[in-house]
């Protein structure tokens, strides 16, 4: 497996790595690769001088590993999660939503992403939680294991889709417990902010596409993922001859409902909030195949474990009308199908 720990030249250090196993017309055959890029490349679109937050567990910033293209099954495995612990309490977050909406106010940004971060002891195996999560339907359900740690992931959000000279990405944003998607539709605050991140979108597909090829067929559609309900826009083009994979990344990734908008605005407003790195969520995890087709998810609802701990990262998009506790709750809504799943519910804050 390849690991990589810098950031410098990661996306065409993966591209040369998959050409040299005979990916992209060098023959290669019965093969496919896992993919994984950490948030953590990112910290090339910073402006800002502000340090990045301390990462909570050790994890590579990107992996590839190249082997056979039978799938393999998901099998039961036990293990065992302790106490939940949060880096941010509730008043720590709210201030922090405060924040962003200071920033929207002086015109620096118009939407950030904002993550909580929980952990847990962990003993047993992690390949069983792949297992336990397959119920929610994740993209990538199969774990990706390397030295010492593990990610699990039971996203359900395409990061980008790629057969041919087609590629597209299918951004989230927008989310309510199953049984209130009437609410979700009637939201003036959930449709400013996924329009702006279909906007983000498009306009990084632009980077890669032949001009006017973009399209965006279903807008705000709804739909039943990861146990919630959703608001989900597919963005697609026609990429230029020649894009390869390091460029398709370079122009596209951390994907923008995990950044907000504009992105290098955003991801820099991350760096001074959020309390620590995001470890192996808000990056992609996926599939690359020879002929150079991809499906790759964003990693959202994703656990990582090592060193004896388990870590889950859950949040959501603040925008000028975002309201502290709804945010609060929203991130909580995202975390209960996953944490009922691998049986181990967190204690909430009671409700005020």
């Amino acid at each position: 497996m390849l690991e990589l720990h810098s950031p410098d030249g990661a996306f065409a250090a993966i591209e040369d790595y998959l050409r040299a196993a005979g990916f992209f017309g060098g023959g290669a055959e019965g093969v496919v690769a896992d993919v994984y890029l950490g948030y953590g490349l990112s910290g090339g679109l910073r402006r800002e001088t502000h340090p990045d937050p301390p990462e909570p567990c050790p994890l590579p910033l990107a992996a590839a590993r190249v082997r056979s293209d039978v799938e393999p099954g998901l099998r039961a495995a036990p293990f065992r999660i302790g106490e939940w612990t949060r880096t941010w309490n509730e008043d720590a977050y709210a201030d922090a939503v405060d924040a962003v909406k200071t920033a929207i106010e002086k015109g620096d940004v118009y939407q950030v992403n904002l993550v909580q971060h929980l952990s847990a002891a962990f003993e047993g195996d992690a390949e069983g939680l792949a297992e336990a999560l397959a119920g929610l339907r994740p993209l990538c359900p199969w774990p990706l294991i390397g030295d010492g740690w593990t990610i699990v992931s039971a996203s359900p959000e395409l990061f980008l889709g790629r057969r041919g000279e087609r590629v597209w990405t299918k951004p989230i944003k927008g989310t309510r417990p199953l049984g209130a998607a009437e609410d979700l539709r009637g939201s003036e605050k959930d449709a400013a902010e996924h329009v702006m991140i279909v906007d983000l979108e498009r306009n990084d597909l632009s980077r890669v596409c032949e001009p006017g090829s973009i399209r965006w067929p279903d807008l705000m559609a709804e739909h039943e993922l990861a146990g919630v309900a959703h608001l989900v826009t597919k963005v697609e083009g026609r990429l230029r001859p020649g894009v390869g994979l390091a460029e398709l990344l370079e122009a596209t990734f951390p994907g923008g409902s995990i950044t907000g908008a504009p992105k290098i605005s955003a991801v820099d407003h991350i760096a001074m909030l959020e309390p620590v790195g995001r470890g192996a969520s808000m990056g992609t995890l996926g599939r690359v195949w020879p002929n150079g087709d991809l499906e790759l998810a964003l990693t959202i609802r994703t656990f990582a474990v090592a060193e004896g701990r388990i870590h889950l990262w859950v949040g959501g998009g603040i925008v000028w009308d975002s309201e502290p506790l709804e945010e609060i709750e929203e991130s909580w809504v995202k975390a209960r199908p996953l944490l009922a799943a691998v049986g181990a519910p967190v204690e909430e804050p009671a409700a005020t």
